[in-house]
């Protein structure tokens, strides 16, 4: 059965970027940071973080949030993340030594754990929303001390069975191989 939220996702290439252990923010080892530009129509009268809600927990990622991101680096080591723009900003991925992105409405980023991120410029609009697979547990990691437990932890959190966006089938599964 087709819903309206499926009719949304426009396809799309993913763009990937692997980012290096910088000291404090390790990144993931194997799996690259996702990006799929203008992703989601939302040039409807849909409420833009509505429709991101909907199509991420249709495809299996919950516990969704709406706010913006942290303006200082964090990141998970034992659960990964998709934040989908409602409304844009400038965010680093990667850690200090990362990639600055102006991401706009419509664009959907996959943060595989350890992937370090920070907002650094917004507009008094600017709005994410985010969400997780349901394998893995929320974590937050900002200081050294918690790169030794981190380093464990991050290589065994899970590859998602969906692509937040495309579902079963989409184009996540690709880059975030399973390796033996």
């Amino acid at each position: 059965m087709t819903t309206a939220v499926d009719c949304l996702p426009q396809a799309r290439k993913p763009h990937t970027v692997r980012f290096k252990d910088d000291g404090l923010i390790p990144n993931h080892p194997r799996w690259p940071f996702v990006i799929y530009r203008n992703a989601v129509d939302l040039s409807d009268d849909h409420d833009p973080a509505a429709v991101m809600e909907d199509l991420f927990e249709a495809n299996g990622w919950g516990d969704t949030w709406r706010d913006g991101i942290y303006d200082y680096v964090h990141y998970h080591s034992r659960i990964h993340e998709v934040l989908g723009i409602a409304r844009g900003g400038r965010v680093r991925f990667g850690g200090n030594k990362g990639r600055i992105f102006t991401l706009k409405a419509g664009d959907v980023v996959i943060l595989p754990a350890g992937t370090g991120h920070q907002c650094l410029s917004v507009d008094e609009n600017f709005l994410v929303v985010g969400a997780y697979p349901p394998a893995g547990t929320y974590d937050e990691c900002t200081k050294v001390e918690d790169r030794p437990r981190a380093l464990k932890t991050i290589p065994k959190v899970p590859v998602p069975r969906n692509d937040p966006v495309y579902g079963k089938s989409g184009p996540l599964a690709k880059p975030w191989k399973k390796q033996k």
